[in-house]
């Protein structure tokens, strides 16, 4: 195979780093205790609540060390909602919720007015497909689910988003009815909870079940306690998969169509994300509010469509540092020594003063326009590099679905060959600059890191 050239990443000693603050460990006066650290997240938060708004605008914001601690890191961004993970998404088997984690969630929701059975709103597993027909997968998929729902028993919790999953049997009619059937014994193990099940919509395409408003529809037809089922609906996901948000005659229609298809009654949350990959693309890449193809009018026309009011907003975006060059900044962190992203959460914060502030703002007004100017100024360097990948990997399927191939013996073992030549053997090194990464976002494999994916992939509990 070709060498890949990967792309570049600056590493910084977390102690030598001018770009992200110490550790509280090497803060003048010494160690901070536990309660020190999480008392410093409601006394200096990146910036205050605004209480009594019209929207409940928050993000997906971690619950590292457990469930418990999400209240107060939500404070600290200033959310009035908030998303986060019961569990750690990538693995099946998990330990128990801990009581004293269960009741300081309860204790810390109520002291600081947030109520979780309608403004919380915890992520299912990426692991998890209930649409998937094979009995151990199904066993293994509904037990994960299950569980899941359980938690948010203990926790208060009335509103589960996650993934309706992909198609596996080559039959989608099948695969639905697979997955509504799931949700049945789901809501059936937990009658009396009150927990609705929010279906999110999909980007991809294909398989993947959710990409079309039709998909949503015909799961919530079968299932039989329609009051336990809903959407969570993703702006980035909706735009890559071609229902256009962006002037308010498109966002008309698209939510027309929603509600004449599905139906506003189902929709119970959103998450608020701009989109790297352009209309249609079918492609999952999240962008900053403002920086993406939907653009700052999209957002205006979101935060002012009535029917929003009163749902929690969550902010997917990417807190992830970069510098001057788009390069992401690295640092080295803990006795591992481990290389992770720099990460800023008051980019959170700003974003939710900033879809505030949008409520009855004049698009057309030197404030509105400035902001969407600067705003689509910061975000082109990447929609561009995202726009000459993806046309690279077209260019790239193009020429090998037009290659004759063939197969060959050599020592013994047989080849793929393009024209001539091993398969790979005739690209020039250097030819596609993508990182394996990146290939696979183009290809929508979901590869962009939702936020969560940092601390929130440690086990969040026990």
């Amino acid at each position: 195979m070709p060498k890949r050239k990967i792309k570049e990443v600056v590493v910084v000693e977390r102690e030598d780093s001018d770009l992200s603050p110490p550790p509280d460990d090497l803060l003048e006066g010494g160690r901070k205790t536990k309660a020190e650290k999480e008392a410093e997240l409601v006394s200096m938060p990146l910036a205050p609540r605004t209480l009594n708004h019209t929207l409940f605008i928050g993000a997906h914001i971690s619950s590292a060390g457990g469930v418990h601690n999400s209240p107060l890191n939500a404070v600290q961004i200033g959310a009035n909602a908030f998303a986060l993970f019961l569990k750690s998404q990538r693995k099946w088997t998990n330990p128990d919720l801990q009581d004293e984690h269960c009741s300081t969630f309860h204790a810390r929701c109520k002291d600081h007015a947030y109520d979780q059975a309608k403004y919380a709103v915890p992520h299912g597993s990426y692991l998890v497909n209930l649409a998937h027909t094979e009995k151990a997968r199904t066993e293994q998929a509904y037990d994960a689910f299950l569980d899941d729902l359980r938690r948010c028993e203990r926790l208060g919790i009335k509103l589960y988003n996650f993934h309706p999953g992909n198609v596996q049997c080559h039959d989608r009619g099948k695969a639905i009815a697979h997955l509504a059937a799931n949700l049945d014994r789901a809501h059936a193990a937990t009658a009396g909870s009150g927990i609705i099940t929010l279906l999110e919509n999909m980007a991809a395409g294909g398989n993947v079940l959710g990409s079309t408003f039709e998909d949503l529809r015909d799961i919530i037809a079968l299932t039989t306690d329609k009051s336990r089922v809903g959407v969570c609906l993703d702006t980035c996901h909706a735009f890559a998969a071609g229902y256009d948000l962006r002037s308010p005659t498109a966002f008309a229609a698209t939510m027309s169509a929603f509600d004449s298809i599905v139906g506003l009654r189902y929709l119970r949350a959103m998450h608020i994300n701009d989109s790297k990959a352009p209309f249609a693309s079918h492609k999952d890449l999240h962008a900053n509010i403002g920086t993406g193809f939907l653009g700052l009018r999209a957002f205006h026309n979101i935060v002012n469509f009535p029917p929003f009011a009163g749902l929690p907003l969550i902010l997917e975006t990417p807190i992830d540092v970069r510098d001057d060059e788009g390069k992401y900044i690295k640092e080295v962190k803990g006795k591992a020594k481990t290389e992770v992203n720099v990460e800023d959460k008051s980019i959170w914060a700003r974003e939710i003063k900033l879809l505030e502030s949008l409520v009855g703002m004049d698009v057309e007004g030197e404030e509105f326009l400035m902001l969407e100017g600067r705003l689509a100024r910061q975000g082109e360097p990447e929609r561009r590099r995202l726009v000459e990948q993806i046309e690279r990997v077209r260019e790239k399927k193009e020429r090998l679905a037009k290659s004759p191939r063939r197969k060959r013996k050599k020592n013994g073992e047989v080849e793929a060959v393009v024209d001539g030549e091993v398969d790979g053997a005739g690209e020039e090194e250097g030819e596609s600059e993508l990182s394996e990464l990146e290939e696979e976002e183009i290809e929508g494999l979901d590869s962009e890191p939702e936020p969560g994916d940092g601390d929130e992939t440690q086990r969040s509990d026990g």
